[in-house]
């Protein structure tokens, strides 16, 4: 293993070691904000350390086994040859987690998303696409047991939406959901064409983490309130309380329409919850210049040529333009079977952040 990597691993031992002495200590027993500070802190270096200790015992194995190899007995030379062999391939293995994990982690892995989902170019096709693309989403977090819910919705004529915003709540929900991020191009004959020509259109996928109120502050006098009637589909009135918000956010000019829930308090709730995370992605992204190169995963403007996915139905194949991977089975996918596209791109990603760090 590399010098560098070793030094690394021998002082975040020597954290761990000295974190697990100070939460022992009577006072720290006594603090219990101090406590938990030190616990949660020892909880996130407690994998890497393990993996070290491993490797570290497998090493001791590789010694004795190279110890024993020059010895005459023909039967014990065999076994610490077959020990040799088996210790490092073990660390061979061992290495790669060991690098995977020193991987900076991302703060924001563990939280719940907000996803908005928005017809691009295509008109209806469009919209009936970007519906498609939100049945595909929530059927996968039903796989995930995660929890998915609507924020708000645009309906299209035809049964599609211009626009949902949704939550999905769930461990890691971010950590999944972010690689879904950018410009979805779908290639297929609409049921209206007569001619049987295949038409392109897009949808656009933005995730974003959940802010929570500690996160990001909202002062009232940034924040234009509007209360009016919400309408359904075609604009017809489906409510004769105005109970619809729009929350406008006066320093930024990022607008949110909660209006699903009959209750104003529950669509405000909602708005708010939007906003904040529409926020914190646009802070984050200001600060993160990094985190926009690496993800690869900005949404664009909806045109065809912005893309990230390609789900091609004549052919029934789906391509990631990000790594030049190719699958089929569209139909299947849509019901919520994305694991193997993700893992894809995550792992394109992990071994991008690797190379980047000198750990590849």
């Amino acid at each position: 293993m590399d010098e560098a990597i070793l030094a690394q691993l021998q002082r975040i031992t020597q954290r761990y070691d000295e974190l697990t002495a100070e939460m022992g200590s009577p006072e720290v027993g006594a603090d219990y904000e101090r406590a938990t500070q030190l616990a949660k802190e020892r909880a996130e270096i407690s994998a890497i350390v393990e993996l070290y200790r491993e490797y570290q015992a497998l090493e001791s194995t590789v010694e004795g086994a190279k110890s024993l190899i020059n010895e005459d007995d023909a039967e014990m030379k065999a076994m610490a040859e077959a020990e040799l062999a088996e210790a490092q391939a073990a660390i061979e293995k061992l290495n790669n987690r060991i690098r995977r994990e020193l991987l900076p982690k991302d703060p924001r892995d563990s939280k719940n998303v907000i996803m908005e989902i928005r017809g691009g170019a295509g008109g209806e096709e469009a919209a009936l696409f970007a519906a498609e693309l939100y049945r595909a989403y929530a059927r996968y977090a039903e796989r995930k047991r995660w929890h998915t819910e609507i924020l708000s919705a645009s309906e299209s004529e035809k049964g599609g939406f211009k626009e949902v915003v949704f939550e999905v709540r769930g461990e890691g929900a971010y950590s999944r959901m972010k690689y879904e991020s950018g410009v979805h191009r779908v290639q297929r004959v609409p049921e209206t064409e007569a001619q049987g020509r295949i038409h392109t259109s897009t949808a656009t996928v933005a995730v974003l983490p959940e802010a929570e109120e500690v996160d990001i502050a909202i002062e009232e006098k940034d924040m234009r309130v509007d209360i009016f009637h919400s309408s359904g589909a075609g604009g017809q009135n489906v409510n004769k309380v105005a109970t619809a918000v729009r929350l406008t956010h006066i320093p930024t000019g990022l607008v949110v329409v909660c209006q699903d829930e009959r209750s104003q308090l529950k669509n405000r709730i909602k708005a708010m919850t939007v906003l904040r995370s529409r926020l914190l992605d646009l802070e984050q992204s200001k600060q993160d210049a990094e985190m926009t190169q690496a993800r690869r995963l900005q949404v664009g403007s909806g045109d065809r040529s912005e893309k990230i996915r390609t789900y091609n139905f004549p052919q029934d194949r789906i391509t990631d333009h990000r790594i030049g991977l190719t699958v089929h089975n569209i139909p299947d996918r849509l019901d919520g079977n994305l694991d193997d596209l993700i893992d894809a791109v995550a792992t394109a990603d992990e071994s991008d952040r690797l190379e980047s760090l000198g750990l590849g």
